[in-house]
């Protein structure tokens, strides 16, 4: 790679998290039956008008404010006119040379090195239909469905300056852009459900040079990993391709993930010509500055600076502060559980160790945990009160995942009480040590690890519930 230079810029396409679609009433819930959230309009029968949902410009001004970008005054909608399948109407009512935002800026960190990436425009559009396609992927498909149920959604597309030099850097911006929306509240982002789903371009040029080389456009892809493994893939591909001397050609590439390559869809010699104009059917949009300022005054604490409060405010590691605020939810689980319990560190370590291990190995959501914010202080006061020792709670803590219960229910259920009683340890001790005599004489000859051994008779003999700390001591002082 030290002959080429890497440009990268993303298309990023959110659906916004409105009750209703952006010029019509249809449901935007997820997960209906196919072609039950439709409508004349949304599906573009000949007699019908399209009306601006506001929440959608609301959230549009937001993201704008949020991403550092300039609103503009005066905008408008355009119809972007192709053909396919999914989009009844043969025309996508979007923005073109007037978007609602332009000119905005996003800083990443990759490697401790921070960098700021350029954010060219902000705007809204419907999104098309879901053609499901009835084969492993799209190329062996041997024939593919339509469901109309997603025209119409709101959508806003956030296009980046082509400022990003590496896989990596791209995954970090789309991680930042991903925990703002968040943050905003505009949009779920469920990668998954395509409510979140990003474009990369990506062209190599020799380094040094200030000319860009031929782009090739990667749709579609729906999570972090994808991103980052299909721009490795491409960035691999070109370097080969210019190496041995071959042309790259313009052209449109998807990820099969299965494979773990890139594979062309289509060429695009020219670039494609939409015939935009001005949308007949929908007036411009003339925005008010005092309600720009008004929702300047409403937007709520972004990643950034909550990371930094976190920081200063309850003494975190930046690498814990970076975990815990990438997600607001996260972000509110922790707080809601240091208003309860005020240990800051010791909250952060059950989260970023037990509760995301087993949220991972379910595929769950913060949200979706079954362990509330109260239970896991309540969980931890124990720990503190001598009630039950850290090894306990981990027996404690997986019980609560799995059902859902109070800890406090669960070790008085299981007898789970740690035992403090020295007299009760003691005599177990006694019996430990009388029963390894060869250990004890390891020990006195400065084999530390003997200690280790008898600790764990111990608590083998008290099934984990024995203080730790009492047994060292007891053990220490006898031998």
């Amino acid at each position: 790679m030290s002959d080429y230079e890497v440009v990268i810029g993303l298309e990023v396409h959110t659906e916004l998290k409105t009750a209703s679609k952006i010029f019509c009433g249809c449901s935007t819930s997820f997960g209906a039956e196919p072609n039950t959230q439709t409508c004349p309009v949304c599906l573009g029968l000949p007699g019908v008008l399209p009306v601006v949902n506001q929440k959608v410009v609301e959230y549009a001004v937001m993201t704008g404010l949020a991403l550092n970008c300039e609103v503009s005054q005066f905008s408008k909608f355009d119809r972007k006119n192709y053909y396919y399948p999914d989009l009844p109407k043969n025309f996508q009512i979007s923005q073109y040379d007037l978007p609602i935002c332009q000119g905005g800026s996003l800083e990443i960190e990759v490697d401790g090195e921070k960098k700021v990436i350029g954010i060219t425009r902000v705007h809204m559009e419907e999104d098309a239909g879901k053609l499901v396609h009835q084969g492993e992927t799209i190329g062996r498909s041997e024939y593919s469905m339509v469901d109309y149920n997603r025209t119409g959604v709101p959508l806003l597309e956030i296009v980046s300056e082509p400022d990003m030099r590496s896989a990596a850097e791209a995954r970090a911006y789309l991680e930042k852009l991903k925990a703002i929306l968040e943050y905003l509240g505009v949009s779920d982002c469920r990668m998954e459900q395509g409510s979140l789903r990003c474009d990369a371009n990506i062209s190599l040029r020799p380094r040094g040079s200030r000319t860009l080389g031929t782009k090739t456009e990667i749709k579609n892809m729906n999570s972090f990993r994808s991103l980052q493994r299909a721009l490795e893939y491409e960035i691999w591909r070109q370097t080969q391709a210019l190496e041995e001397g071959e042309k790259i050609v313009q052209e449109t590439r998807t990820w099969d993930e299965n494979q773990e390559v890139t594979l062309s869809m289509r060429t695009k010699e020219e670039a494609h010509d939409y015939r935009y104009f001005p949308e007949p059917d929908l007036p411009p949009l003339v925005i008010d500055r005092g309600w720009v300022e008004e929702i300047r005054g409403k937007l709520p604490e972004l990643p950034h600076v909550r990371r930094s409060r976190f920081i200063e405010e309850y003494s975190l590691p930046e690498y814990d502060a970076d975990i815990i605020t990438g997600s607001r939810a996260l972000a509110d689980y922790f707080e809601e559980c240091c208003r309860q319990h005020r240990d800051p560190k010791a909250v952060s370590n059950w989260i970023m160790g037990d509760l995301l291990r087993c949220l991972n190995n379910e595929g769950l959501e913060i949200a979706e945990s079954r362990v509330a914010p109260g239970d896991l202080a309540a969980m931890l006061k124990l720990i503190d009160q001598g009630t039950i020792s850290g090894k306990i709670a981990k027996t404690v803590f997986e019980e609560m995942f799995r059902t859902g219960r109070d800890p406090q229910s669960i070790v008085k259920e299981k007898g789970l009480v740690q035992i403090t009683d020295e007299d009760a340890i003691s005599g177990i001790v006694d019996r430990v040590l009388a029963a390894n005599p060869q250990v004890v004489e390891d020990f006195k000859n400065g084999k530390d690890k003997a200690l280790g051994f008898l600790v764990g008779q111990v608590m083998k003999e008290t099934r984990g519930k024995a203080s730790p700390e009492i047994v060292n001591r007891l053990l220490r002082e006898k031998l």
